[in-house]
Formats: C-alpha cells, structure tokens, sequence
C-alpha cells in the first residue's frame, strides 16, 4: 500500500507543481490588465480599504483545468468511464467562470446570476452515473434533486465566505490537500485526487497575490468556479461510503454561511444583498486582524481533514458520527470566538 502511494505521488505532485507555476505566471500576466478594467473600490460593507483589482481566479480556473485535462491526456485510463462527467464538470466551471467574469466587470442581475448556476449544476449532476447514490436505501430521484439544491448553496456559499484577503485560500487547501492525500491512499478515485492536485497547486500559486493585504481578489471568476470544483470532489469523496469526511471537511464553511443565511432570513433582510454579518466579518469588525482571522480558519480546517482521516481509516458508523459530533463543537468554538471578538488563544 505504502508502494502504491509513492508511485501515485510521483504522478500526482509534479500536477501540483505545474498548476502552482502556471497560477503564478496567469496572475502576473493578468494583473495589469484586471488593474485597468476590474477594479473594486472599498464601501461600507467591504473588508479592504484600498481599491483593488479582482478577477484574479481566472488564472486559478484557467491553471487547474489545463492542468487536469493535460494530465488526463497523458493517461487516458483515468478517463475511462469517467470522460463524459469530467467534461460535463469543466464546462459548467467555464460557465461560472463567464458568468462570475461579467459579474466583476458589470453586476448580473441575481435571478439571472442564480439561473446561471442552476444550469451548471445540473449539467454536473446530470452526467453522475446512474448508479452513483450516497445514500442507498433513499429513492434516487429524491437523492439527485438533494444533491442539486446542495450544490447550488455549496457554490454560493462558497462565494459568499471569499469576503477577505487569504479566506478561500484557508479553506480550498486543507480541503483539496486531504483529498489529494486520500487520493494517495486509495480512499479517492485517481482522477478527482488529479483534480484535487491541480486546484491545490493553482490556489497556493495565487496566494502570494491575495495574502494581507492583498494586491489582487479571486472576484466571483474564482469563487463561483472553485466552489463547483470542490463540490465535485467532495461529492466524489462521499460517494464511496465517506459521506461524513465529505461533510467534516467544508464544515466550518458550511457552519458559517448557512446559520447566517437562516439568522438573515429570520430577520427578513434580502438574502441576495451585500452585508457584513458572517462571523468571520464581525470578527474583523470586533478588531481581530484579518491575518489572526484566516490563521484560525486555517488551524481548524486542518484539524477538521484530521478528523475526515480518522472516519475514513475507520470506516465506522460510530466513528463517523464521534468525529462529526468532535468537529461541530470545534466549529462551534470558532463561530463563538469570532461572534464575541476574543482571540480565542
């Protein structure tokens, strides 16, 4: 087994490298031109203070997917079966990634911004084998319409927590570097850990960019595209009987944009307008410095792909549900940290 993921390593880590060069060089080569035309100026409700280009994820985007199919051209075995679903899933990313493009330069009107995902998605969820079902004993029609509403919050969400400098980066590597390493162990299919390897490289070979603070922005061209990447994967992860890695590892994300959309719906403010209320805002209105933010996030995600190893490595209904209960109540420490403005040493 040990032999088998050193030979998946030498396959897999030089797809990281590239897509880590190839992100870094796109940011360069864009930059000047997203400083021109894709400007964000700071309001009220934003986090940054100066304005600042956005748009940035187009080299994240552009990098993975040339990366994946280029490494999946090189061994068409891992397309076997599977060439139909991973075209489906790169052309709802190019989708997300116009859509999420013309919304930087010009705003979209949400109906037709949300109509846009729902396309995507059900492209995505369309091209699943028939046979895949995370859920058995639940009727499949029941389960695919679940999995479509799922995935259009997930790729909301997802859009709605890159509020500022280093977030989407704190979530997308621990949760693309623990697939990868279940990839490794076999615990994940070669071709989404390929996908995996070649999102981490790219969203680490923009990070230098969008570190506090920042000089460049995912803008919603990066967002929306990555949020239906890792759903992908995380969908893939649950569907080979680890549906509570697949839910412990995005949890703080999902913990963090879902109760503050219930807690906006309960006040009856419009959902689809620009506020300051996810927790990790009202941390950093509380005075907690975005650097001391994004390290928290960071930390507990790690500890979160710790606990999705141990519920994959034991393979157990208890415990899968030990490692759940032990991952909502460290998710709940943050929220409570960041809702109340201490450090939370």
């Amino acid at each position: 087994m040990i032999e088998q993921a050193i030979e998946r390593l030498w396959v897999i880590g030089p797809i990281a490298l590239v897509a880590f060069f190839l992100s870094l060089g796109l940011v360069l080569l864009l930059r000047p031109w997203l400083a021109r035309y894709a400007m964000v100026r700071p309001n009220a409700r934003s986090s940054h203070h100066q304005p600042t280009p956005q748009g940035g994820g187009i080299a994240v985007v552009v990098a993975t997917l040339l990366v994946a199919w280029g490494a999946a051209a090189l061994s068409p075995a891992l397309l076997q079966n599977q060439g139909g679903q991973f075209l489906a899933v790169t052309a709802a990313t190019a989708l997300l990634a116009v859509v999420g493009a013309i919304d930087d330069m010009r705003s979209l009107p949400a109906a037709a911004r949300l109509a846009m995902q729902c396309i995507a998605v059900g492209a995505v969820i369309a091209a699943l084998p028939n046979e895949l079902q995370i859920l058995p004993h639940a009727p499949w029609s029941i389960e695919r319409a679940c999995l479509f509403l799922a995935a259009v919050w997930f790729v909301n969400l997802v859009n709605f927590m890159d509020g500022i400098d280093w977030m989407t980066v704190a979530e997308v590597v621990p949760v693309t570097g623990a697939i990868l390493l279940l990839g490794l162990a076999g615990a994940v299919a070669p071709l989404p850990a390929l996908v995996a390897a070649a999102l981490l490289g790219a969203i680490v070979g923009f990070a230098p960019f969008n570190k506090p603070v920042a000089q460049i922005f995912l803008g919603d061209v990066g967002s929306l595209p990555i949020g239906l990447l890792l759903g992908w994967l995380l969908l893939r992860l649950a569907a080979t009987g680890h549906l509570a890695a697949a839910l412990i590892l995005p949890l703080y994300y999902l913990a963090d944009a879902t109760i503050t959309l219930v807690w906006r719906m309960a006040r009856r403010e419009p959902i689809w307008h620009a506020h300051r209320t996810h927790f990790y805002q009202r941390a950093s209105d509380h005075g907690l410095s975005v650097l001391k933010i994004v390290t928290r996030v960071f930390l507990v995600n790690l500890v979160l792909a710790g606990f999705a190893f141990i519920t994959v490595a034991a393979h157990n209904l208890v415990v899968s549900l030990a490692m759940l209960s032990a991952a909502a109540a460290i998710v709940c420490w943050l929220l409570a940290v960041f809702a109340s403005g201490r450090q939370g040493r």
